[in-house]
């Protein structure tokens, strides 16, 4: 089927959905009912945002030409975590298998290699492709760098959208290749702020146990954060690199994979939590001290109290270097 004629049936396909989308009349239906009919909107967005790519590429003068598989490597930074069983592969993989691939991949002649190319985006058609014994649909466009990690955060950006942990993977390994934050920034369509989060959460957690643990779809910026920060602590990074040499570890889902590292490394300091309360001789409460495995606490619940170790800070941090000092030379 020519460039054309795909894109002739993608477009009609979208603007018949769009017609008929104001007279639907969508009654009330359970949670799982309507997580379905989600799901299928967002592929009817995904169909109509590959149908405008195809539209532009020909508007451009590109033209979609047929390749073997086993020519074509896939892009010099991976955005994508692979996983082993991928439910939403497999039913790309059926769809290609019955209905043929309807969206060319973008790739560019291998920088390195001649007579050979490289994967700008398409990883998973190109995949199913492969799996398929079939040649895949391509457009070949000369492209630098910085052109191809651009057209992967398009491309990923209309589409299903990659989880915090996998953006986070990907700026690292742009970081990594020599690209600046403001080029980061445009791949992955966020701003600065929130490129030095990703990139705070990619160098906190190890690339071992980011690949370990998967995509994580359900986990989202503030546990990732947290978990980064947990790992700082020497006894549970060594807890998260017991867990995932488990033999049952990659069984579990993704997102589960998380929680259990996270239960594995809090789990010791549950089992340490001792509170010692600070009182008058009267017994009035005046603080509380906690203590867990990564340190203590202490918690003024009097506010004069706390005025009077205020004031006596200083003095009460040279008698603590005075006897520390003292024991040293001891």
């Amino acid at each position: 089927m020519k460039g054309r004629d795909i894109l002739k049936g993608m477009v009609n396909s979208a603007e018949h959905a769009k017609a008929e989308a104001p007279h639907a009349v969508v009654p009330h239906k359970p949670a799982g009912a309507v997580r379905a009919m989600n799901l299928s909107l967002g592929r009817l967005n995904e169909e109509a945002a590959a149908a405008r790519e195809l539209r532009d590429a020909i508007a451009a003068g590109d033209k979609v030409i047929e390749l073997d598989p086993a020519l074509i490597e896939v892009a010099f930074i991976r955005d994508r975590i692979p996983l082993e069983a991928d439910p939403q592969f497999d039913e790309l993989k059926a769809s290609m298998s019955a209905n043929g691939q309807q969206v060319p991949i973008l790739v560019r002649p291998h920088p390195d290699k001649p007579n050979q190319y490289q994967a700008a985006y398409g990883h998973r058609r190109l995949r199913a492709s492969a799996d398929l014994a079939r040649p895949v649909k391509a457009i070949v466009r000369n492209l630098t760098d910085e052109q191809v990690i651009l057209a992967q955060g398009q491309e990923n950006g209309p589409r299903v959208d990659l989880s915090f942990i996998e953006r986070a993977l990907f700026a690292r390994r742009m970081e990594e290749h020599g690209f600046d934050r403001e080029t980061i920034s445009k791949a992955l369509s966020v701003d600065k702020p929130e490129t030095s989060r990703l990139l705070q959460v990619a160098e906190g957690v190890s690339t071992e146990i980011i690949l370990a643990i998967g995509p994580a779809p359900k986990i989202g910026r503030p546990r990732w954060l947290a978990f980064a920060e947990r790992l700082k602590d020497g006894a549970s990074a060594k807890r998260a690199q017991k867990e995932i040499q488990a033999a049952d570890f990659l069984g579990d889902e993704t997102s589960k994979r998380f929680d259990r590292l996270w239960k594995a490394m809090t789990a010791a300091e549950k089992k340490y939590r001792a509170i010692e309360s600070i009182r008058t001789k009267k017994g009035v409460a005046l603080a509380s001290i906690e203590r867990n495995v990564r340190g203590s606490k202490i918690t003024v619940t009097s506010a004069e109290f706390a005025e009077f170790l205020s004031s006596r800070m200083p003095e009460l941090v040279a008698m603590f270097e005075e006897e520390k000092q003292g024991k040293t030379e001891e």
